[in-house]
């Protein structure tokens, strides 16, 4: 047994060669080109077009789509360090790749050839982005409940409704929207449509004023009579939810990245920090309260970074656990950001808590990953269940 471990260990749990180059070069572009806006970004609450071209020019705005449509093809794991790099510097920013792949998954996992090299392929030339549209105003942890109509005209259907807390709204031209086909069978009544921001009777509300996250513009979309034809279907009539929560599956594993990013992002400044900045004739960083601050925020980040490495994997492979792991990635590492994002700010004391330095950013940009794609009550009961049904990998 020992002569076995011996043999394999070293290759455990170890990032590939291709892997680490990917996150080598999204660090590089991240703290050149996006972190020296993020201040301005968040201040403005403007849209972070520099990071934008920056991750476009790279193919990193969308990386997961699959090389046959154009895309770089990169697995969840690649995805997952993209994104986990960018919120680093910038929460904001990380929500191009994020959003890009919650709105596009349902067709990649349900379209059929034809809507996924339209759309795909539109995505990953950087021809718009890619937003997802299933919160309404009646429609929150009860996903199910949309109001949002759909119905046959001609070869086509038209749809009027409203989503409310749409990621990226007016900077993306697609969305992935779930409407009712059939209010009788609620969730198989449910369908999935592609949408365009240049369809007539598509219109956007006032941006929300929030907390966090302000260079990712959050608006309600409005549909008004909007006709599409019927090959803008993604799957079939009545498959729209089950696409839905099979897409969140994968992309709670993206929340946890940002979750993640942030936490280390909070956690490198205020290291710099305490080795820099003296009280009693001392670097702080040498009274052993901080350091055990510090000691657990590390601790706290790299569990959930494996957590969410773990769900990536899971993910890539469509295992039958990964709606556990990816529920628990995401509640754990979110959970995980918001203290530790909370602690930095302790540990700068008075200079935390002005705008003068990012860890009161990050604090407010972490919050958001504990509420949306599920809040991280939701992420308890879905755990619960897999566990109660026995779905649940020790491996």
């Amino acid at each position: 047994m020992t002569a076995f471990l011996t043999d394999t260990a070293p290759d455990l749990f170890v990032l590939s060669e291709e892997h680490q180059a990917i996150r080598q070069a999204v660090r590089q572009v991240a703290e050149a080109k996006i972190a020296p806006f993020a201040a301005d970004v968040d201040e403005r609450a403007r849209f972070p077009h520099e990071a934008n071209e920056a991750l476009k020019a790279l193919d990193f705005h969308a990386p997961h789509v699959p090389e046959e449509y154009g895309g770089a093809g990169a697995d969840a794991l690649a995805t997952v360090l993209v994104i986990e790099e960018v919120a680093r510097v910038d929460v904001s920013a990380s929500l191009i790749p994020a959003v890009n792949k919650l709105g596009s998954l349902p067709v990649q996992i349900g379209g059929n050839e034809e809507i996924k090299a339209k759309y795909l392929g539109r995505l990953a030339r950087g021809e718009g982005g890619f937003s997802y549209c299933l919160s309404e105003p009646d429609a929150g942890s009860d996903a199910a409940n949309q109001k949002t109509r759909a119905v046959r005209d001609g070869d086509g259907w038209r749809l009027n409704g409203v989503k409310r807390w749409i990621s990226n709204a007016g900077e993306s031209e697609y969305y992935t929207v779930l409407a009712q086909t059939d209010p009788e069978k609620r969730t198989k009544g449910i369908t999935a449509f592609v949408v365009e921001k240049s369809d007539a009777g598509v219109s956007f509300g006032a941006p929300e004023k929030k907390l966090g996250i302000k260079g990712s513009p959050t608006l309600e979309v409005y549909l008004d009579d909007v006709w599409i034809p019927g090959d803008r279907i993604i799957g079939e009539v009545g498959e729209g939810f089950s696409i839905a929560m099979k897409t969140l599956d994968h992309t709670r594993v993206t929340i946890a990245a940002q979750a993640v990013g942030v936490a280390q992002g909070a956690l490198d400044y205020a290291i710099g920090y305490v080795q820099e900045r003296q009280q009693f004739g001392k670097a702080i960083a040498e009274f052993q309260g901080l350091q055990f601050m510090l000691a657990d925020m590390g601790m706290k980040v790299e569990a959930a970074r494996q957590l969410t490495y773990a769900a990536a994997g899971r993910s890539e492979r469509g295992d039958k656990d990964l709606t556990f792991f990816g529920a628990a990635a995401k509640a754990f590492a979110s959970d995980t950001a918001m203290q530790v994002t909370t602690d930095a700010v302790q540990l700068l004391g008075g200079y935390g808590f002005t705008r003068d330095y990012p860890v009161e950013r990050m604090m407010r940009d972490a919050k958001i990953t504990q509420i949306y794609e599920g809040t991280n009550q939701v992420q308890r009961i879905v755990m619960a269940r897999q566990l109660l049904a026995g779905v649940q990998s020790t491996l």
